[in-house]
């Protein structure tokens, strides 16, 4: 998602506003973080932009301290980013956004379906650039590989 920051038109207000949440979450403050995400997701949840709507679904799964309300904020990501298209193409989050998928399901006891997701993320990877953000992305891709088959602990 931080790459797509990048490309976003400049003064794009609801990413301003996404961010400005995203600082609060970081921050230490979660819940304001979650109530003014959850807010904009109220706005923009019919109209939006699917790109707005991928970036915020995926920041609100961050804020929320149920496993299930992160996997449906996760799953919701993911189905935004199907409406992506240009240069915001979801090809490069699609690793991402599956992966994530694919630790709710774990954090569930779904293991199967985590195994489903984290074969999706895998397949996705070749998409991802050589840079900090791939290299990231494949790394988590190898840690949850290694959790599922038992060899590291979660």
């Amino acid at each position: 998602m931080a790459e797509a920051r990048h490309q976003a038109p400049e003064g794009d207000a609801v990413l301003t506003r996404i961010g400005q949440a995203v600082m609060l979450h970081r921050g230490g403050d979660r819940e304001e973080a979650r109530n003014r995400l959850a807010a904009l997701w109220r706005e923009i949840e019919r109209d939006g932009a699917p790109f707005h709507r991928c970036a915020l679904a995926h920041y609100l799964a961050d804020t929320q301290d149920d496993p299930l309300d992160e996997l449906i904020w996760d799953l919701r990501a993911l189905a935004a980013a199907d409406g992506l298209t240009g240069a915001l193409a979801p090809r490069a989050f699609l690793p991402s956004l599956h992966l994530n998928v694919a630790a709710g399901h774990l954090k569930l006891g779904q293991e199967e379906a985590a195994r489903g997701q984290l074969a999706l993320a895998r397949e996705a990877a070749g998409a991802l650039g050589e840079d900090p953000y791939g290299d990231g992305v494949r790394a988590a891709i190898l840690r949850l590989t290694l959790v599922l088959e038992g060899a590291v602990e979660d």
